[in-house]
């Protein structure tokens, strides 16, 4: 069995649809692993990586100094479960420390703060100059909340989101389709890694910040779960909505040219916690990472 056959077996395992493309950096790209690589797939906060390439753009050029220091009050903030929305009171943080809690624990209100200073018009610049012409963010979490509770009929994100994971209704939301929401694919998103480790996308400054923010990611469950051992190195970001679980990632054992993985799923079932659906991500790129370093496609 193919390396994509097993792929596929394993999210279908879990009761999942998936895309997936990973590719060895700095080769020649003839080395892939591609199972659904070019099907537009919905970010969700897989966005705050274009996000964060824009604002380390956004240092270069001087229009944002990092060390600047911003007010933020999570009485205001886009809710989420981690990060500057569970605080009590007011903190000032700077730019650069936000961008950290945006990546470390995938901050709502810190990217959405981000967001509005760095604008969508240049994050479609910094999208545009990579060349991934089919990746594009309308919105941050605040807009995507906002539109949910619309759709949902609810009076406040939490009740959204806890009609969202009611199983019990069959609920088709334009937030699981990419026509109305953040989109990328798996390709386009291998590729930004790619040029974020190549030093590509900004200076090589402010690529090498970027760097070590995805190697400070806090969750463990996805794609870093499928390489448990010393001698390895993941730096990577997780996406998640209702159903939808998604991660990207570079994957780095000692001594190898790095390899990027993306894994995006869609789950039929959307319960706050899907171990199952976890579990293949980490199965996925372990496979296609273990494909990719023995040659075997």
């Amino acid at each position: 069995m193919s390396a994509r056959e097993r792929v596929r077996e394993v999210l279908a395992d879990a009761g999942a649809q998936g895309w997936v493309h990973a590719i060895r950096l700095g080769g020649d790209g003839v080395r892939q692993l591609d199972a659904g690589a070019d099907e537009l797939v919905v970010t969700a906060s897989v966005y705050k990586l274009p996000l964060l390439v824009a604002l380390g753009r956004a240092f270069d050029t001087g229009a944002l100094d990092p060390r600047e220091r911003v007010l933020v009050d999570p009485t205001s903030c886009t809710p989420g479960p981690t990060g500057v929305s569970t605080f009590q009171d007011p903190v000032q943080m700077s730019w650069r420390d936000l961008a950290a809690s945006m990546m470390a624990v995938s901050d709502n209100a810190a990217a959405d703060v981000i967001l509005g200073a760095v604008g969508l018009e240049a994050v479609a610049d910094a999208l545009d100059a990579a060349g991934l012409h089919r990746t594009r963010v309308i919105g941050g979490t605040a807009d995507a909340h906002a539109a949910l509770v619309e759709e949902m009929g609810a009076s406040n994100a939490a009740e959204a989101f806890a009609l969202l994971a009611d199983n019990d209704e069959a609920r088709t939301v334009r937030a699981y389709d990419p026509s109305f929401s953040s989109a990328t694919t798996p390709r386009e998103m291998t590729r930004l890694m790619e040029l974020i480790w190549a030093d590509e996308v900004a200076s090589p400054e402010q690529c090498a910040f970027i760097r070590r923010l995805l190697g400070q990611q806090a969750w463990m469950h996805r794609v870093r779960a499928g390489f448990p051992f010393r001698g390895v190195a993941v730096a990577g970001k997780t996406g998640t909505i209702g159903a939808i679980r998604n991660e990207v990632s570079v994957v780095e054992f000692d001594g190898e040219a790095p390899v990027a993985v993306a894994v995006f799923t869609l789950a039929a079932r959307a319960d706050p916690e899907l171990p199952r659906v976890d579990a293949a991500i980490a199965e996925c790129a372990r496979i296609a990472v273990t494909d990719l370093r023995s040659g075997r496609l």
